[in-house]
């Protein structure tokens, strides 16, 4: 007998993992990790190979939470990357000083 999984079931959210930003279920895969790997041209099936365990219907619910929220999902990626780059410039000039 074939096992039905609800899509609904295979993103959440925990307080505790990433600041409760959206994850797989059952990881600390979040959905901005996927979207970001899809935004550099990676296949589903490509992010599935590359970030194990996971499987491709994980990955294609985490491309469609992306796909359905994407205004946030890039502004979280966006305010990730500009915090990256502050705190790279800091420990440039640390090293300097």
């Amino acid at each position: 007998m074939t096992t039905i999984t609800d899509i609904g079931t295979l993103i959440n959210h925990n307080s505790e993992i990433h600041g409760g930003c959206p994850i797989i279920a059952g990881t600390g895969v979040t959905v901005r990790r996927i979207a970001i790997c899809y935004k550099q041209g990676y296949s589903a099936e490509e992010i599935a190979d590359q970030i194990s365990p996971l499987t491709l219907a994980q990955v294609y619910a985490a491309l469609a939470y992306y796909h359905a929220n994407r205004d946030q999902i890039d502004a979280d990626i966006a305010v990730e990357a500009d915090e990256a780059e502050r705190l790279e410039k800091l420990h440039k000039t640390q090293k300097l000083s």
